[in-house]
């Protein structure tokens, strides 16, 4: 299977699911918005918001392909480029923080950890940007219908990987996560990848080095040379006068048979 994260293109765009490539309720202010709904043109206004958000300000969304099929996607933004959010509760976004727009899992892929991935691969990007002190997101709290506030996500995923709730509301609560909490997610996002994909392989043993004899020492030489001479036999001399005194050392009951 091919498996790939890519940035977020206008021509990718086409490739989204309806309720992702059609959704613009944080794209385009209430009034843009109703008459692009009641006309039917939300997906052309998708693409137009999209070409402004990559000219000005970059690549604003990850999309994670699996078997040429897109399997999840998410979209952010700073909060300039999200005029709808003026209708939520507990708007504003903070000026310091960049806004999780949207966030799409495929059903077959439910569950298995392509949703944090895809929050660490947003995160990592604004990491990278530098001049953020957070991502901020519009929560939706259990019991609300998903259907009518599509573009929300749920609280407790939100909480699962991270963020923490920066003004309550019993529907829609704005939540908060600091980038100074989760530099090391730069590290860990290539193994969530490789976890959610069920490629994670053992690590590599160091190798050994092999021997050589360039390799030995100088001092290494004279060790081995200091041995080999201690190890040499005695002289003859030196031996007989080893073994005689041996001898007078040698207590009575012991005899070279090893019986007295």
């Amino acid at each position: 299977m091919s498996r790939r994260v890519a940035r977020l293109t206008v021509d990718s765009l086409a490739a989204l699911p309806d309720e992702v490539r059609t959704c613009v309720a944080w794209e385009l202010d209430p009034v843009e918005r109703a008459r692009a709904e009641r006309e039917g043109t939300a997906a052309e206004e998708k693409a137009a918001w999209l070409s402004r958000v990559l000219l000005e300000w970059g690549s604003c969304g990850r999309v994670v392909w699996i078997d040429d099929a897109v399997a999840g996607v998410v979209v952010y933004a700073p909060p300039a480029f999200l005029p709808g959010t003026v209708v939520m509760p507990t708007a504003p976004v903070a000026e310091d923080a960049v806004q999780i727009a949207s966030a799409f899992v495929a059903e077959e892929h439910a569950g298995g950890g392509l949703g944090r991935l895809l929050m660490q691969l947003a995160v990592k990007d604004v990491l990278q940007r530098g001049g953020y002190r957070a991502v901020e997101c519009f929560g939706r709290e259990p019991g609300v219908s998903p259907d009518a506030d599509a573009c929300c996500l749920p609280v407790e995923f939100l909480q699962r990987v991270g963020f923490r709730t920066a003004r309550g509301h019993v529907r829609h609560p704005r939540l908060r996560l600091d980038l100074k909490s989760v530099v090391s997610w730069r590290e860990e996002v290539e193994l969530a990848w490789e976890r959610l994909l069920g490629a994670v392989r053992p690590p590599v043993p160091a190798p050994v080095p092999r021997a050589s004899s360039r390799g030995v020492s100088r001092e290494t030489s004279r060790g081995a040379s200091r041995v080999g001479r201690s190890a040499q036999p005695p002289s003859g001399d030196a031996w007989r006068s080893a073994r005689r005194s041996a001898m007078r050392s040698t207590p009575v009951w012991w005899s070279e048979s090893g019986s007295r």
